[in-house]
C-alpha cells in the first residue's frame, strides 16, 4: 500500500481527502505544518507528498525547500495543493522542487490522477536506475560493449560532458552536481553562485537535452554512462579493492 503524506491545516480538507484516498487503496498520514511534516518524513518516509503552501509555522515552500535538501527527500514526488493561483507562485513552487501544482478549488479526481502519474513515473525511474546499476558491473566483468544507445556504456565517461553534449563549461559543472542529487541551494554553495543562476543553468541543460525535470536528467546520465568524478575517499577505496 502506497503511503501519502498530506500536509494541510484545513481540517475539512484533511478529512475529505483522507477518506477519498483511503477508499482508493492509499495509506494517508496527516500533519498541519511543515515542521511536523519534516519530523514525520524522517521517521517514516512516504511514497508521495501533497502539501499546502499557506500554513502556520513553516509554510509549504520552506518545507519543500528543506525536504529537497535531504537525501531521502530529493526524489520523492511532491505535489503542491494550494489556493495560491498566481503564475509567479506556481513558478516558484516548481523552482523550489515541486513536481506538480494544483490550485484550490479542485476536483479530487484530478488530484488522484496526478498522484498516480507521479507514483508511476517514480516507479519507472527507480526500476530503471536499479536495472542499470545492476547491469553495469556484469557487463564490465565480461568486457562487452552495448550496442543499444539507450543502454549505459561499459565504462564511465571522463567528467567532461561539454565535449560530448551541447553544454557550456558552467552548465557542465551544474550537470555533475545535479546528477549527484544535490539541490539548487547545495549546488550554489559548492559552486559559489546564486540559486537563481543554478536554476538558469539547469533550465538550459534540460532544454538542450530535451528533458523535463531533474529525475529525467539523472536517468539520462545513467543511460549514457556519465558518472560523477570520484572523491579522494572513493579513489582510495577503489585502489584498496583493486
Amino acid at each position: 500500500m502506497k503511503k501519502i503524506l498530506l500536509v494541510d491545516d484545513d481540517k475539512t480538507l484533511q478529512t475529505v481527502l483522507t477518506r477519498y484516498l483511503e477508499k482508493r487503496g492509499y495509506s494517508v498520514r496527516v500533519v498541519t505544518s511543515g515542521v511536523q511534516a519534516l519530523k514525520l518524513f524522517a521517521q517514516d518516509p512516504p511514497d508521495l507528498v501533497v502539501s499546502d503552501i499557506m500554513m502556520p509555522g513553516m509554510d509549504g515552500l520552506e518545507f519543500c525547500r528543506r525536504l529537497r535538501a535531504t537525501r531521502p527527500g530529493q526524489l520523492v514526488p511532491f505535489i503542491f495543493l494550494t489556493a495560491k493561483k498566481d503564475l509567479e507562485d506556481r513558478i516558484q513552487g516548481h523552482y523550489i522542487g515541486a513536481d506538480d501544482y494544483i490550485t484550490k478549488p479542485f476536483e479530487p479526481l484530478e488530484l488522484l490522477a496526478k498522484i498516480e502519474a507521479q507514483l508511476e513515473r517514480s516507479r519507472r525511474i527507480h526500476s530503471e536506475m536499479v536495472r542499470l546499476m545492476q547491469k553495469v558491473p556484469e557487463d564490465n566483468d565480461s568486457g562487452s560493449d552495448y550496442g543499444d544507445s539507450l543502454e549505459p556504456t561499459s565504462q564511465a565517461k571522463d567528467p567532461e560532458p561539454e565535449e560530448d553534449l551541447p553544454l557550456t563549461p558552467a552548465e557542465a559543472r551544474v550537470f555533475w552536481e545535479v546528477i549527484q542529487g544535490l539541490t539548487n541551494k547545495q549546488i550554489s554553495q559548492r559552486l559559489f553562485i546564486s540559486p537563481r543562476t543554478v536554476q538558469t543553468h539547469l533550465s538550459n541543460i534540460l532544454t538542450k537535452l530535451n528533458l523535463e525535470n531533474r529525475s529525467q536528467l539523472v536517468r539520462f546520465a545513467f543511460e549514457h554512462g556519465y558518472r560523477p568524478p570520484q572523491t579522494q575517499e572513493e579513489q582510495r577505496a577503489a585502489e584498496a579493492r583493486g
